[in-house]
């Protein structure tokens, strides 16, 4: 079982390469500035929260047991996590992670694709049959920027309802941010004043500008741009036949990205300050992290909380934009599955390095389903003790 607490101590760089200074990890909580706020769950798996207790009984809540669960649909992935408490953070029981790309040609027809809707509902089958089995406590299941822009967006959230029991919850570009905030926060560099944390999607990026103040970070201003890995590959030339044309589509991808960038960069400049922290989760960064690694496949234990050389991820970044397809598709943790969406992420990434820039970049393999679960979990945590206290005060008349 991994369980989702970071190491107290975690290398900055990997052996061998050049990086930041090893640094300490604060084991953090959410707090007021970033509410636990949650939703009914997305399952039909609910069962009563509430614990047996004695109305004389003045005691601690027992630690909980049961399981919590988060779905997240996104463009391109469609991924669930099963968790139960562990003191202030939670152990893993059950994952799911397949590429459904579901926001396939929403670029070019405004709508959901049959063949996409077919592969998003195989998927969401799996974590449906995956909540009944772990019995399932309290969930939230959440679709993000393909189910906002799609003109048939809520009838396939109703057809997902009717067919595996999941409510998605199409949550706003904000909610969005704020749940990968929440989810990665405690991966952030030590440092002092504010730091910018990024997240992207396959349909959009959002960038979140926060003060590391207390328990948990306060938003200080945020931005969500319609530009993610699927959605940026689908809106530029698919022309990579010669080195020219390689370079030519980079750098129509870097224009687009920069020019969606250029009010939150205005925004945030004064903020900067001599040494800007920053912190990215996504596929992109995880892809890049594992190749600055030189890993032979994908370790979750080497990349989750790495900080990397900011130039050394442009270096990858450069030399993967000019490379041919057939070439990303040999290099391990690339493969045929992300060999054609990597460039983007490439894009995006030095975009945000540009307006950003900070000498390293954290990496989180975390984000949104960690933000629902502490969500969950603090709020159901707050039901419960808010239901001792009445008994409490009830026994007490």
């Amino acid at each position: 079982m991994a369980e989702h607490s970071p190491p107290e101590r975690r290398r900055a760089h990997a052996p061998g390469k050049q990086g930041g200074d090893a640094r300490s990890r604060n084991r953090q909580r959410a707090s007021k500035k970033l509410p636990a706020e949650t939703q009914s769950a997305g399952s039909g798996q609910i069962q009563d929260s509430a614990r047996a207790s004695r109305p004389n009984m003045f005691r601690q809540l027992q630690p909980r047991r049961q399981a919590y669960a988060a779905i997240d649909l996104g463009t391109n992935n469609c991924r669930l996590l099963i968790a139960r408490p562990s003191d202030e953070n939670f152990t893993i029981i059950d994952a799911f992670s397949r590429v459904v790309r579901l926001g396939e040609g929403l670029a070019q027809t405004g709508r959901l694709s049959d063949e996409a809707m077919e592969r998003a509902l195989a998927a969401l089958k799996v974590c449906a049959e995956k909540l009944r089995r772990r019995n399932v406590h309290l969930a939230r299941s959440v679709a993000t920027e393909a189910c906002r822009r799609a003109s048939n967006g809520a009838q396939f959230i109703e057809q997902v309802r009717k067919e595996t029991g999941i409510a998605l919850d199409v949550i706003s570009a904000e909610e969005e941010a704020r749940l990968a905030v929440l989810g990665c926060h405690i991966l952030l560099e030590g440092g002092t004043g504010p730091a910018v944390i990024f997240d992207i999607g396959g349909g959009s990026t959002e960038l979140v500008l926060v003060e590391p103040d207390g328990i948990a970070p306060r938003i200080m201003d945020w931005q969500s741009v319609p530009w993610g890995v699927v959605s940026l590959t689908e809106s530029c030339s698919r022309d990579e036949t010669t080195h020219e044309a390689r370079n030519r589509r980079y750098a129509e991808m870097r224009r687009l990205v920069s020019e969606s960038f250029a009010e939150f960069a205005e925004r945030i400049a004064p903020f900067a300050g001599n040494d800007p922290r920053l912190l990215g989760t996504s596929g992109t960064v995880t892809t890049l992290a594992t190749l600055h690694l030189d890993l032979p496949q994908y370790d979750r234990r080497a990349v989750d909380g790495l900080i990397v050389p900011s130039a050394a991820m442009r270096d990858i970044s450069a030399r993967l934009s000019l490379m041919p397809l057939s070439e990303r598709r040999e290099l391990p943790c690339i493969g045929r599955e992300r060999s054609d969406l990597v460039i983007a992420g490439c894009a995006i990434l030095e975009s945000i390095l540009d307006i950003w820039p900070a000498n390293r970049l954290g990496v989180a393999d975390r984000g949104i389903r960690e933000g629902i679960l502490r969500s969950l979990m603090a709020s159901d945590h707050q039901g419960e003790r808010g239901k001792l206290r009445l008994q409490q005060t009830r026994a007490g008349q």
